[in-house]
C-alpha cells in the first residue's frame, strides 16, 4: 500500500464514521477555549471540563483575569496537573490578550506564539476550532496514532509529525484530522493497549498488519 492510498483509506473511514468531530473541552468563546487549552496540557479534558465552569464564572472575558492575582486565580485550578505554572500562564496569557490585542484573541499562529503559555500545539487548536484554519495541533494522540497507522514513519518529533500530515492530508479537512486522530487515540487507539479488535482500520494499519 502506497502512502496516498493509507491516507485516502484513513480519510474515507473517518469521513464514514465520524463525520463532524468536535473537541471534548467546554467552552463558549474563544478566550475560554483558549484557557481550557492551557489547561489541558498533560491533564485530561474530563478534568479541565470540572473545573472551568467556577473558573469561567468568577473570571469570564479576559479583563477579568488580567486584574486576578495568582492568589485568587490559583485555587480554582489546583486540581489540575502543574497548577502553579498553569496560573502564570493564565495570568500572562490574559494580561497579553487586554494589553497587545484589545482581549481579542489573535487569529495568525505568530501572534499566538507571543501569547505566555501557548506553544506551537495549543496554537494550532486555535487556529482549527476556532477560525477553521488548516492548522494541525499534534499531541500524543495524534503523534502515537499517527505512526502507528503508518501517516507518518520514524517521527521523532511533533513538528515532524505535524509536517507530515499537512503535507498528505487536504486543507479542507485538516482541521476534522485533527479530532479524528485524538479521538481514535483517546478511545480506540489507546497508548498501551491499542483496541484493535473494535477499530475499522485494521485492513489499512500498518501496526496491525505487524502482529
Amino acid at each position: 500500500m502506497t502512502i496516498k492510498e493509507r491516507y485516502k483509506a484513513v480519510i474515507e473511514w473517518f469521513e464514514a464514521h465520524m463525520p463532524e468531530p468536535r473537541t471534548e473541552l467546554h467552552y463558549e468563546s474563544p478566550f475560554q477555549l483558549l484557557v481550557a487549552v492551557i489547561l489541558s496540557a498533560q491533564c485530561t479534558d474530563k478534568r479541565v471540563n470540572m473545573v472551568t465552569p467556577a473558573l469561567f464564572e468568577a473570571f469570564p472575558t479576559p479583563e477579568a483575569m488580567a486584574s486576578a492575582t495568582a492568589e485568587s486565580l490559583f485555587p480554582y485550578i489546583s486540581s489540575v496537573s502543574y497548577p502553579n505554572n498553569k496560573t502564570r500562564s493564565l495570568l500572562g496569557m490574559a494580561r497579553k490578550l487586554v494589553d497587545d490585542f484589545g482581549g481579542n484573541v489573535p487569529g495568525d499562529i505568530d501572534s499566538l506564539l507571543t501569547i505566555p503559555g501557548v506553544g506551537r500545539k495549543t496554537a494550532n487548536v486555535i487556529l482549527s476550532v476556532v477560525f477553521d484554519k488548516a492548522a494541525m495541533a499534534v499531541d500524543t494522540h495524534v503523534f502515537r496514532v499517527s505512526e502507528r497507522i503508518g501517516l507518518t514513519t520514524g517521527s521523532r518529533t511533533p513538528r515532524q509529525t505535524e509536517d507530515t500530515l499537512m503535507r498528505h492530508i487536504p486543507a479542507d479537512k485538516v482541521a476534522r484530522a485533527h479530532h479524528w486522530l485524538i479521538l481514535h487515540g483517546r478511545y480506540v487507539c489507546k497508548a498501551r493497549r491499542p483496541d484493535c479488535l473494535n477499530c475499522g482500520l485494521t485492513s489499512v494499519c500498518r501496526h496491525y498488519s505487524k502482529k
